[in-house]
């Protein structure tokens, strides 16, 4: 049946082949579900069908064996009452349908072993549909993840000379020489920095201190 073999197809597939195809992601895993979900619900009419058919068999079979019956018990009455002939006819009949009987149970030993294999691949379709939707949060998130890594990846792969990373690491090196620069230059003229005058009040009061000490010693003695 055409529509087990489109189920057979989706299930084959490889989601994360779709994944990796698709724009985005996470619409295509839905799409998938909603596909897996279609199938389903078609195949359940399916076997709704199928399962339809089958007890209608069951009914003629039933009926069949009803009427070989029946005809075996009239024949029975017919040779009990002396009637021989009608009785073969009675059992002309019976034979006609004992051979229905035998069709019917062809049809349906057929019709039940379709329908289990129906059933089957349904119980297959529910296992993946289920297996699906419980990875939908993570196939998602994943995809997610290696597109920031692939532009994580991109982006570290193009820091050449005009990326704004380089022009900052060039620019703290230009810098950094200048300061080299003047450094060297002040050395060689001999300028110091100027002292901070805070420093030179503090340094003057303690010469100052020192020398009056100095002094009240040397008239103590």
């Amino acid at each position: 049946m055409a529509i087990f073999e489109r189920i057979g197809d989706l299930l084959r597939a490889n989601i994360n082949d779709l994944i990796d195809k698709a724009e985005d992601p996470e619409k295509m895993v839905k799409q998938i579900i909603i596909d897996m979900e279609e199938q389903l619900s078609d195949a359940t009419q399916g076997l709704g069908t199928a399962m339809g058919s089958l007890n209608q068999v069951k009914k003629q079979l039933a009926n069949a064996q009803e009427q070989s019956n029946s005809w075996q018990e009239k024949a029975k009455t017919c040779l009990a009452s002396g009637n021989e002939e009608l009785a073969k006819k009675a059992l002309e009949n019976k034979v006609n349908q004992d051979k229905m009987v035998v069709q019917y149970q062809e049809m349906c030993n057929s019709m039940e072993a379709q329908v289990n294999e129906i059933k089957s691949q349904i119980d297959v379709l529910k296992q993946k549909l289920e297996e699906a939707r419980s990875k939908q949060a993570m196939l998602v998130a994943r995809s997610k993840m290696a597109d920031a890594k692939s532009q994580m990846a991109k982006t570290l792969g193009n820091l050449d000379s005009s990326s704004a990373f380089a022009k900052m690491d060039k620019m703290e090196q230009k810098i950094e020489a200048k300061e080299s620069q003047a450094d060297a230059f002040s050395q060689v003229s001999g300028v110091q920095n100027t002292e901070d005058p805070f420093a030179k009040m503090d340094k003057e009061n303690a010469v100052n201190s020192e020398l009056e000490k100095l002094k009240q010693e040397m008239n103590n003695n």
